[in-house]
């Protein structure tokens, strides 16, 4: 589908896989991805296996989550990514002497979402780090939404633009 001979605009995950892949990145967290529902898909020509988790079809996709993984790397895996929410996924990858390092793919709540969806959130993040045992290596990463105020002069480039309302 994606072809250098073809007119059509490239596909995202196309875009997606393409990057990881000049980057030589084997695992990659995906924030809002927009896709409905939960599923996989697999990217033969860059040799990447996406997973995701989103809200159903019928809902406005303004969320979700994943992961991309380099596909030899998935072949080797005991099992896929597992979907706790539109928000948060893990994966667990085995180590020695029975140990694991499990991913976290998060996509937390904006600041202007209501306290309902925020403490939901937190409170499922909380339960999803509590049952990773204490011996295995933990890697969170996502998009937190994190925001330091309006004032984007503060923290220079590390900081993005905010909106005022």
């Amino acid at each position: 589908m994606d072809s250098d001979n073809s007119s059509l605009p490239r596909r995202r995950t196309a875009l997606i896989v393409s990057e990881l892949s000049r980057y030589n990145i084997d695992i990659a967290a995906l924030s809002e991805t927009r896709l409905a529902d939960e599923g996989s898909l697999n990217e033969m020509a860059s040799g990447y296996t996406l997973f995701w988790k989103g809200l159903p079809a019928n809902s406005r996709r303004i969320h979700g989550v994943g992961f991309a993984i380099r596909t030899k790397l998935h072949q080797t895996l005991l099992e896929s990514p597992v979907a706790i929410s539109e928000r948060l996924m893990t994966l667990g990858i085995p180590l020695e002497k029975h140990r694991y390092a499990t991913f976290i793919s998060t996509y937390a709540p904006t600041l202007r979402s209501d306290d309902e969806t925020k403490d939901h959130y937190y409170a499922t993040l909380r339960s999803t780090l509590m049952q990773v045992p204490r011996r295995d290596k933990l890697i969170v990463h996502g998009d937190f939404n994190a925001r330091i105020g309006f004032d984007s002069t503060i923290m220079g480039k590390c900081h993005g633009q905010g909106r005022r309302r």
